[in-house]
């Protein structure tokens, strides 16, 4: 198992490296290099454009490779989907700006970040099943948690990198090139990625399946179209919150707050590294008090939090901006550290790659997407953002609704008492 876990956290933590780095810089440097000819926040609108075709091809991907992972194993899923996502963020270091081939550039940059999403959409069913089907009884949440923690070292990854070229180079060369790096290094982690899943074992739960889905897309939308619409639901709020916590809290604090991009990203890293910390620990409250409970917890805390978040966030301060951030991500993985064992859990094993990526991905439309978008339209002028506060906390409302119709898979002590230690049959 920590071979396993290893490897799925490694492989989560390239990918959502890849697919944060492109957020950081959409929300920093991309508006005036590939739309120069619109306003400041008529940029920053763009280039969030073009940052949420990412999530709508997310569902796409879990289609796709939910297939794959339904009908030939969750290992293959691994590998492709890791590939796709590394040479399409390679891809995006090597667009020219719009300066250079005019509207090339950002319909360049449309079709990379689609494609970002694709693999993506893939990456996170394969490495969370190849946990979870592998984890004994009791102990699957604890397991399943690690490809969670991936998100948060891909982060810290993606700004750490973007904050030592923006602090050790002057604002045009960041411009200039500076930007690109951390695109280009996508290549060597995802090779790395690679080597690491090369030598991992196809899952039991999947090998004793003994007639596997002819169309797994098809038999989700027929016998469990209501469990995916209340997983896509019920998950919207964490995507919301955590993108307006890391990409478009950066916009906000560095164009209307006039914060520079270097305090920016050390307050956003060190409030998504104590949210790594905690991912565990969490996860363990799940294998003891079940999924159910620590999901609607998750939901409560953010609709609350919303409010003070920001406006410790138009404080400008450092520190309080910090605080806000770190309650709000605290808030979010009280919920996404469990269910990446509760989506499994929740669909029979012949089409459980389909209908938990798929769930978990149309979420990431429903909140990631269209957050930065609508955060940064409604952000109001000279007071604190309150249309934002409202917008979050009213997700925060609608999942807790959608967690509360959903069922418990079982506790942690009655699933490890079942033979099979399968907790679909519940």
């Amino acid at each position: 198992m920590p071979r396993l876990a290893a490897a799925s956290l490694a492989g989560t933590a390239v990918e959502f490296y890849d697919f944060f780095v492109y957020g950081t810089a959409a929300a920093l440097v991309l508006g005036p290099l590939f739309f120069p000819e619109f306003s400041p926040l008529a940029g920053t609108l763009a280039a969030f454009g073009t940052f949420a075709v990412g999530f709508v091809s997310r569902p796409l991907g879990s289609v796709l490779f939910g297939h794959i992972g339904d009908r030939h194993g969750r290992r293959p899923v691994l590998f492709a989907s890791l590939l796709l996502t590394g040479l399409a963020t390679v891809g995006v270091g090597c667009v020219p700006s719009y300066a250079t081939i005019g509207v090339a550039a950002p319909v360049l940059l449309l079709v990379l970040r689609f494609l970002q999403g694709l693999g993506l959409g893939g990456e996170w069913g394969g490495a969370v099943l190849l946990t979870a089907e592998h984890a004994p009884p009791g102990r699957r949440a604890l397991w399943a948690s690690f490809p969670q923690i991936g998100p948060s070292v891909g982060f810290l990854l993606a700004n750490g990198v973007m904050l030592a070229l923006s602090a050790g180079l002057t604002d045009a060369q960041f411009r200039d090139w500076g930007w690109r790096v951390p695109f280009w290094a996508a290549g060597l982690l995802a090779a790395g990625g690679l080597l690491l899943r090369g030598s991992l074992a196809e899952t039991p739960q999947f090998e004793r399946i003994t007639e596997r889905a002819r169309l797994p897309l098809a038999e989700v939308l027929r016998g469990h179209w209501r469990l995916v619409l209340l997983t896509a639901g019920a998950l919207s709020v964490g995507y919301a919150v955590f993108y307006a916590v890391s990409t478009w809290s950066l916009a906000y604090g560095t164009e209307r707050l006039g914060v520079s991009r270097t305090v920016m990203l050390v307050c956003v890293m060190a409030a998504v590294a104590v949210k790594g910390a905690v991912t565990p620990f969490a996860a363990m409250l799940g294998d003891r008090y079940g999924r159910k409970p620590l999901c609607l917890a998750g939901c409560a805390a953010s609709a609350l939090w919303m409010f003070p978040m920001v406006e410790l966030l138009h404080t400008a301060e450092p520190l309080l901006m910090f605080t806000g951030f770190a309650g709000a991500l605290l808030a979010f993985i009280t919920m996404f550290a469990v269910v990446a064992a509760y989506l499994p859990e929740l669909y029979e094993p012949r089409v459980r790659c389909t209908g938990a990526a798929v769930g978990y991905n149309l979420a990431g439309v429903l909140g990631g997407a269209l957050t930065p978008l609508v955060a940064t339209v409604v952000a109001g002028g000279g007071g604190p953002p309150w249309g934002v506060a409202a917008y979050l906390s009213g997700i925060a409302v609608l999942s807790l609704g959608c967690f509360a119709l959903l069922p418990e898979t079982a506790p942690a002590r009655e699933r490890a008492r079942r033979p099979s230690g399968d907790a679909a049959a519940v």
